[in-house]
């Protein structure tokens, strides 16, 4: 799972870097969103996986601090780069003159809400969870299948709730592979 949030954001940020059609605002949410999961992801599954494979499960103060705190500020950032996003979208969709003929209000904001509200109730959903199942049980597995939901699965679907389904994206990937190949 790690490395595939890690090449499916990859590949989001390069297919936007290398396509001048996708240098717009929303493209570069999406990018921005892409590198952030990857450092969200990459803050806690390295030390994991050598935790794994050496059977030592032990951190420093420092080495937990430090790891705290990424996690904060890369959430932080995943959640205002949603907030923007959703914005962007908004305007995007809900104010061309002639979009007002084809999409109502209401329908631009189930859109909206939808699009970002599967990946905010999972990570939310999972966080939550942890935090209040830890003070009710004491269930390591429940807790580890529930860290790894919000700590790795909502950055590996990211690139493809957001991005990956996208037309452009695809046209996009499309034409890179074809000059590659």
């Amino acid at each position: 799972m790690y490395i595939l949030a890690l090449f499916g954001n990859l590949l989001i940020i390069l297919t936007v870097s290398a396509d001048s059609h996708l240098h717009t605002p929303m493209y570069f949410f999406l990018s921005n969103l892409s590198m952030v999961d990857i450092g969200f992801i990459s803050t806690t599954v390295p030390k994991v996986i050598v935790d794994i494979q050496t059977h030592c499960q032990v951190i420093s103060h420092v080495g937990c601090l430090t790891q705290m705190s990424l996690i904060i500020i890369f959430a932080c950032m995943d959640n205002m780069l949603l907030a923007v996003m959703a914005y962007d979208r908004f305007v995007a969709i809900c104010h061309p003159l002639y979009y007002q003929v084809i999409m109502n209000p209401s329908r631009c904001g189930v859109l909206l809400c939808g699009s970002h509200l599967s990946i905010v109730c999972l990570f939310y959903g999972t966080g939550l969870a942890v935090y209040f199942s830890s003070s009710l049980s004491h269930s390591p597995r429940n807790n580890a299948v529930a860290s790894v939901m919000y700590t790795v699965v909502t950055p590996m679907l990211n690139p493809f709730i957001y991005s990956l389904r996208n037309k452009d994206i695809k046209t996009a990937l499309r034409k890179i592979l074809c000059k590659a190949f």
